[in-house]
């Protein structure tokens, strides 16, 4: 089974601060590094330390072959990969010393995902592959229409959230991966209690699957049939830019090797849990090996 990530390349200019800036206030930071990021960057490579058979599909700009390298490193096959003129897609980071961010997103190249590009790409994968997207780039509708008629099964991150997402025909979409705030605009609804947000989205979409994570406060797991909460691996906490997506390529690897949803969201929770001890999105996933280690290690701790 096949993985195709049709997702952003941005690159991250991470600014660490004692403070997140206020309006009209210039502040110092400590510490400046850049990286390679974008959620379809970030969850690609997740996907392939955690050993999924991945593709990356999207577009980069000039300063963009950095991001080939970085995801070819990782595993990832980029043969799909477009290269546009003009800048890649950046982002501008700030993080705390307790770990909390703050970001802003430049679309650059991955504005120009065009529905010819996408019906180029989806000739190469067949029906019972993956389809995962977020929403950083251009098309996402014509996407999971056009993934659907081809019988993939399509994922979707709705991150960022964005009024046009009102107008995506989601019915189409199997799986959901998000987090509490996305999950309580996509379902409309102002509850703070997870479950309360998973019945109203299971109400709008009762064929999909949904994926819903909390932070510190663990993440849940809600198909027709069941619905789990599974808790978090304590860490020490330094910065938690990407650890949504690790989250994400570890349960979708996990999906895609045919594990059991709670199998599945166990081994995300551990790998996301190994990130956030770590500086960068990227950089901070781990591979793997050390996602079985450590797993081998806590079911030793549990007997």
């Amino acid at each position: 089974m096949k993985v195709l990530n049709l997702g952003s390349l941005n690159i991250d200019k991470t600014y660490t601060v004692d403070h997140f800036a206020e309006t009209g206030e210039t502040i110092q930071a400590t510490a400046y590094e850049e990286f390679c990021g974008g959620k379809g960057l970030n969850q690609s490579i997740a996907l392939a330390k955690a050993g999924a058979h991945v593709f990356h599909a999207g577009c980069i700009g000039q300063d963009g072959a950095v991001l080939l390298e970085t995801l070819e490193k990782a595993g990832v096959k980029t043969e799909l990969v477009r290269k546009n003129h003009g800048p890649s897609g950046h982002a501008v980071i700030q993080v705390k010393r307790d770990g909390e961010n703050k970001i802003i997103i430049f679309g650059g190249a991955n504005s120009h995902v065009t529905p010819e590009y996408i019906d180029q790409v989806l000739k190469h994968f067949n029906r019972g592959d993956i389809l995962l997207l977020q929403n950083e780039i251009s098309n996402v509708p014509y996407a999971i229409e056009q993934a659907k008629e081809k019988g993939l099964t399509v994922v979707f991150n709705p991150s960022p959230m964005s009024s046009s997402i009102e107008h995506y025909n989601l019915l189409r979409t199997d799986y959901f991966i998000l987090n509490e705030v996305e999950g309580r605009k996509l379902a409309d609804t102002h509850t703070e209690d997870a479950q309360e947000i998973l019945q109203e989205l299971r109400k709008k979409y009762p064929k999909s699957i949904f994926v819903l994570t909390l932070g510190d406060k663990g993440s849940y797991y809600a198909d027709e049939s069941i619905m789990f909460h599974q808790e978090i691996f304590p860490s020490d906490v330094i910065d938690t830019t990407g650890a949504g997506d690790t989250f994400t390529g570890y349960f979708l690897a996990g999906i895609a090797h045919q594990r059991t949803p709670l199998e599945a969201m166990r081994y995300a929770s551990l790998a996301s849990s190994l990130s956030v001890s770590r500086h960068g999105a990227s950089p901070s996933i781990p591979d793997r090996a050390e996602v079985c280690r450590k797993m081998d290690e806590t079911k030793k701790v549990d007997k």
